[in-house]
């Protein structure tokens, strides 16, 4: 903080005893002003000069006796301007010698910023559709960065990591506003459908102070199509070889000059229950999904409004468990006794209101208001065993951004809110009952401070002070830096401060597939079980530090990029999931160390226009002190190997072209936890075997408006057939469905088409 303090006050002293040169450098283009980026302003002796920045501003500073200054931009006309006059705006003119030209590029699906000073990841639209990507969830099969695998072996829910941590130590957010949180850790990323998302950022390691205090290992932003940008019209057809079904459709329109609408549905089914590994549980749930968005877009560009109104309601009915298992809500009479199996049924009311003003006359002046409001009603059971959950949020950011100074030094402050009400209960094997009503409250204030000089260096530094009701009162820091070392040479570095209550139940609700005795005790395994309790858990703290360099270079005359990365999450207090035992799931606070460090080099290579390739290896030493001592933490590979080659050939004069992308993936061995307890018909090997699985699709375009896509995910056609311990007696004291580290259901085939109208 100290260094900020003194980079304001040398910015102050500059301003106040300095003469410097402003303005802003912009052109007219269809009876409306637009702002020029990358105009050069250089004083006539060529003793200094600036480029534009993104918003058409520039500087000058300390400009001494130069008389006459000169702006320039390619097509457009020269324009040599007095010092000593005052310039709101320069307005340039195009050069109608010049001869029109087009440049064509390519723009890559998937990108790291070389600009931002955090280490942020962009994955377009084009990106995502290179899979299948159903859901939010299932958006990152051709993405090194985010590790998907399955929670267990009867649901079929996947699960996110990053940096070697599991998906509640992301913050995921829609549009900037936090969402999959609290009850929605258990399935909401299957909640937002694929066809939905315009891009996805991802942000590694600490986040922006804006976004909130629970970033741990890094930020999941998803934005979602804009009505007054999206196709007219737009569907999206899928089935695949496990006989689900899915529809999606977009509809948009504009209701006046200034509001566009947008109408996004969604509806998926499954009727069989497969059982590939024959295991006689289903491989994954039957049930549907009918998902409803209406989108209101604002815009008024001439007052520098802008604003959108949602709701979406989301009912999703899930049946799991043995292949004779009948959901008694469904099939009329009592429940087979004999039949293991289970439902989880949700239903969502979610909406939110985003209203922006930006000066148009001082466009780097902007004021933001987001509201958010969601109610979850979600109950599952297994076996004997339930979890229900209602949660009630409302959350609340008041943001302004301005400058300090000029443009080159701008800021961020706001204030948050954000309240949780939760109706919660769970009934483990009809033995333990917890009553775990709740509710949390937080209020925050925030300052970020970002210099850019436009050059080599760009600083983010922010913090944040929040008062939560339960956790009391609390800081969190963050700071990312970017230093252009040289040319083509980038380096970044990033440390932050997070805290987060756990959700015990919603984020680790697999572990009811399970005959586990749920327990919450100390770390010391002398004190007796009962004597803690739910509310008896510390909030978790941890640092997260890490370091980026990207190199962009020529290979054989082609673009190639290599990124290294290297990250440590240390918790300073954490509550700890110990299934170590296999008849209890142990929680208790963390008692000595736990860390997670994140190695990762990616390189990319450009083969050809149409082709490209890439490949990225992992490490990850991720360990927890138990009450059996220090462990790796379990099912996390150590190794990973990560290959994608993607060809998007050229269009024909009709528009119509073959798309086609593969990748293969390498997982290491996966620590198992122990099961030495168990008979040993019961056991498990300590360690899982090395997994390689091969993900295709590959796409026929017949026109800008109709595609046909096909794909196969696990090509290899591996199942892990000891995924369910005990399988043959699920009421038994052995049965165990949470020791899953890969696919169960062996090789799916997929077949959709994409219709739209522009």
């Amino acid at each position: 903080m100290k260094q900020i303090f003194s980079l304001f006050c040398l910015l102050w002293s500059v301003t106040l005893f300095s003469q410097n040169l402003s303005g802003m450098v912009v052109e007219i283009l269809d009876d409306n002003e637009a702002p020029i980026v990358g105009a050069n302003i250089y004083l006539v002796d060529g003793s200094k000069g600036v480029v534009s920045d993104q918003n058409g501003n520039f500087l000058i500073n300390d400009i001494k006796d130069a008389k006459e200054f000169v702006v320039s931009y390619v097509g457009y006309l020269n324009d040599t301007l007095k010092t000593k006059n005052k310039y709101s705006k320069i307005i340039l003119k195009q050069d109608s010698s010049l001869e029109a030209i087009t440049i064509k590029f390519k723009e890559k699906s998937s990108s790291v910023s070389l600009l931002s000073s955090a280490n942020v990841l962009k994955i377009s639209s084009e990106e995502l559709l290179k899979a299948a990507c159903c859901n939010l969830a299932e958006s990152f099969e051709t993405t090194p960065s985010i590790d998907v695998n399955f929670s267990d072996a009867i649901s079929g829910r996947k699960q996110i990591n990053m940096l070697g941590l599991a998906s509640p130590n992301i913050l995921i957010s829609v549009e900037n506003i936090p969402s999959i949180r609290g009850a929605l850790n258990a399935y909401g990323l299957t909640f937002i459908p694929g066809t939905w998302i315009e891009s996805i950022q991802v942000a590694k390691g600490s986040g922006s102070v804006v976004n909130g205090y629970e970033s741990v290992s890094g930020q999941i932003n998803a934005e979602l199509l804009k009505p007054m940008s999206d196709n007219k019209f737009f569907a999206n057809a899928y089935y695949n070889s496990m006989e689900r079904f899915e529809l999606n459709t977009h509809y948009s329109t504009k209701l006046t000059e200034k509001i566009d609408y947008g109408l996004y549905l969604h509806a998926d089914k499954k009727d069989n229950r497969d059982d590939h590994n024959n295991d006689n549980f289903g491989d994954a749930p039957t049930g549907q999904q009918i998902n409803i968005l209406n989108r209101f877009q604002y815009t008024n560009a001439t007052k520098g409004l802008v604003g959108f109104f949602d709701i979406n309601y989301v009912g999703d009915e899930r049946v799991y468990g043995e292949i004779d298992y009948f959901d008694p809500a469904i099939i009329p009479g009592p429940p087979i006794n004999d039949s293991w199996g289970g439902s989880a049924d949700s239903n969502i009311i979610r909406s939110t209101l985003k209203f922006g003003y930006v000066d148009p006359e001082i466009t780097y002046r902007s004021l933001g208001l987001q509201l958010s409001y969601s109610n979850v009603d979600q109950g599952s059971d297994f076996g004997n065993s339930f979890h229900d959950t209602s949660h009630t949020s409302f959350y609340s950011n008041l943001l302004y951004n301005s400058i300090i100074g000029d443009t080159r030094s701008k800021i961020k402050t706001g204030i948050s809110f954000a309240y949780d009400n939760y109706d919660e209960s769970v009934n483990n094997l009809n033995t333990s009952f917890f009553d775990l009503d709740r509710t949390e409250k937080t209020i925050g204030a925030y300052f970020e401070y970002n210099y850019d000089n436009l050059d080599n260096l760009n600083l983010s530094a922010g913090i944040r002070y929040d008062n939560h009701n339960i956790i009391g009162n609390f800081i969190s820091p963050r700071l990312h830096v970017r230093f252009q070392a040289l040319p083509k040479t980038t380096i970044k570095l990033s440390a932050g401060k997070a805290n987060r209550i756990a959700n015990l139940f919603s984020e680790n609700q697999k572990l009811f597939y399970s005959s586990r005795l749920i327990s919450f005790s100390s770390a010391d395994a002398s004190t007796e079980f009962m004597s803690y309790n739910y509310f008896d858990m510390e909030p978790e703290v941890a640092w997260n530090y890490g370091a980026s360099i990207i190199q962009s270079f020529k290979l054989f005359g082609k673009d190639s990029q290599l990124i290294i990365d290297y990250y440590i999450t240390d918790f300073e207090s954490k509550v700890v999931i110990d299934w170590e035992s296999p008849s209890n799931i142990l929680f208790y606070n963390l008692f000595g160390r736990s860390y997670a460090k994140s190695f990762q080099a990616q390189f990319s290579y450009s083969l050809a226009n149409s082709i490209d390739l890439l490949f990225a290896y992992k490490n990850t030493d991720a360990k927890t002190d138990y009450i059996s001592g220090r462990l790796q933490n379990p099912l996390t590979p150590s190794n990973r190997f990560f290959l994608n080659l993607s060809y998007d050939g050229p269009s024909n004069e009709k528009s119509r072209k073959w798309k086609f992308d593969v990748s293969y993936n390498h997982l290491g061995k996966q620590r198992i936890p122990s099961t030495i307890q168990n008979p040993e018909i019961f056991r498990l090997d300590p360690f899982s075997s090395k997994l390689d699985l091969i993900n295709s699709q590959i796409t026929r375009v017949f026109s800008d408006s109709f595609e046909v896509y096909l794909g196969a995910e696990n090509l290899t056609n591996y199942k892990q057939n000891d995924g369910i311990i005990s399988n043959s007696d699920p009421f038994g004291q052995y049965f165990d469905a949470t020791m899953i580290y890969g696919p169960v259901s062996g090789r799916m085939s997929y077949l959709g088409l994409r219709y739209k109208i522009n």
